[in-house]
């Protein structure tokens, strides 16, 4: 086979990887095992792992423990949304395109753009493709981005961007919320977050304002739950709207798999990765479904690529709109109406615990910071003992709470029982 391909050895298949990359030993697998032996072991592995289940959870970061009705799994389960392939062949793949379209619709709703895609990775593979977007629609160099991104989605558009020989400016947040940016003609995109990382709602039109002045695009990593209550971006004229939709009839599943969405205004949809299904007529005037504006192998022509995404997450996509479908336009509002309330008696009641203060004080929906200056240790590891999660660790004083409509009023109380106890 070497001589086949015309190598000397099987090292010359890697000559193309720097050799400080390569690992210069063998392998160190252990020795086999039974199928009996692999199964304790895993088993014993995975009775470490705590399920929300099995806890009180107010752990959020992006992930959240929300709840997916029966009719998720239960359509989604169905042979023919879990076995099709690429819907390349529109007369046999209808049901799967009727669904992506739909799918489009809600998320274009929700955002306030006319244009979806069918779903891409995940959030913060959604934020870097949106600058690539942004790259090649107006081929600046640098970007300005609000520390209120979700740090992993920042780090992602700052990877991919080295390769693009393009700088990445982060903005320091100012008492939770992001200050008014400087944006000059070598900025390709300023992106910000709503709400943010730290739980803050955003005031995004000066910002869409003062980029758009300077000729720079204006992309937005949204929650798409708090969008039922708050101002679509694309009506504050926010140019891309991207985001993380775990929250939307998906289970944390130890992070993954989820789905991120993509939408866009019209004078960029060409640029959009992924798929794009559309609605037309036949011949007989039926309604019918296709793959339209972008196929895959645009995006293997790796020199003629607008992205390397040429696939959809299209079972955690349906996943959303079938949640969304169940919830329904008035149950959006009301759902993110009682987030809203449970965060706000969340955030008074644990800001009335003599030792925890609010880290800052911008409206939120259902996250937010709180500061436990050198006690935040014991009140983590006494939450622990007591069955609960209190939050995620931002600093070594500082935990954020988040608050999905499976935490309670009583949950909450519990939460504050427990760090009076931690700190008393």
């Amino acid at each position: 086979m070497l001589a086949t391909v015309g190598v000397a050895s099987v090292d010359d298949l890697f000559a193309d990887v720097p050799s400080e990359l390569r690992l210069r030993r063998p392998l160190a697998l252990a020795e086999g095992m039974s199928e009996q032996e692999v199964f304790t072991e895993l088993a014993g592995l995975a009775a470490r792992n705590v399920s929300v289940e099995d806890e009180i959870s107010f752990l959020g970061a992006g992930m959240y423990d929300t709840y997916v009705p029966a009719l998720v799994d239960s359509i989604i389960s169905r042979s023919e949304f879990l076995t099709p392939y690429t819907p390349y062949q529109p007369e046999v793949s209808q049901g799967g395109l009727q669904a992506m379209f739909e799918y489009q619709t809600a998320i274009s709703e929700l955002t306030g753009l006319p244009v979806s895609n069918a779903s891409v990775y995940e959030g913060p593979s959604a934020v870097a493709a949106a600058g690539y977007l942004a790259k090649l629609h107006n081929g600046r160099s640098r970007f300005v981005v609000s520390e209120g991104v979700h740090p992993h989605a920042i780090e992602s558009l700052e990877t991919l961007a080295h390769g693009w020989e393009m700088e990445v400016e982060r903005v320091a947040l100012d008492n939770g919320a992001t200050p008014m940016p400087a944006v000059d003609e070598q900025v390709s995109a300023v992106v910000v977050a709503q709400p943010n990382f730290l739980g803050a709602v955003e005031r995004i039109e000066p910002i869409v304002e003062a980029a758009h002045a300077a000729g720079a695009l204006v992309i937005c990593a949204a929650d798409p739950i708090p969008l039922g209550l708050l101002q679509a971006p694309g009506a504050q004229g926010v140019d891309i709207v991207v985001g993380e939709g775990q929250t939307l009839g998906n289970r944390l599943d130890y992070g993954g798999p989820s789905f991120g969405f993509f939408a866009v205004t019209e004078s960029l949809m060409r640029r959009m990765p992924g798929r794009i299904a559309g609605r037309t007529r036949d011949l007989d005037g039926r309604t019918g479904y296709v793959l339209t504006l972008q196929t895959r192998e645009q995006h293997i022509r790796r020199e003629k690529a607008t992205s390397n995404i040429c696939t959809a997450q299209a079972l955690n996509a349906l996943a959303g709109i079938v949640y969304l479908s169940w919830l329904g336009r008035e149950g959006l509002i009301e759902l993110t109406e009682l987030l809203v309330q449970r965060t706000a008696y969340a955030r008074t009641r644990l800001a009335s615990i003599p030792g925890v203060e609010l880290a800052h004080h911008q409206p939120v929906v259902r996250e937010f910071p709180v500061r436990i200056t050198g006690r935040l240790d014991a009140v983590l590891e006494h939450c622990y003992a007591s069955g609960i999660n209190p939050g995620y660790r931002l600093s070594a004083d500082e935990l954020l709470v988040a608050i999905t409509e499976r935490r309670t009023r009583a949950d909450i109380d519990r939460l504050a029982t427990a760090i009076e106890e931690a700190l008393s």
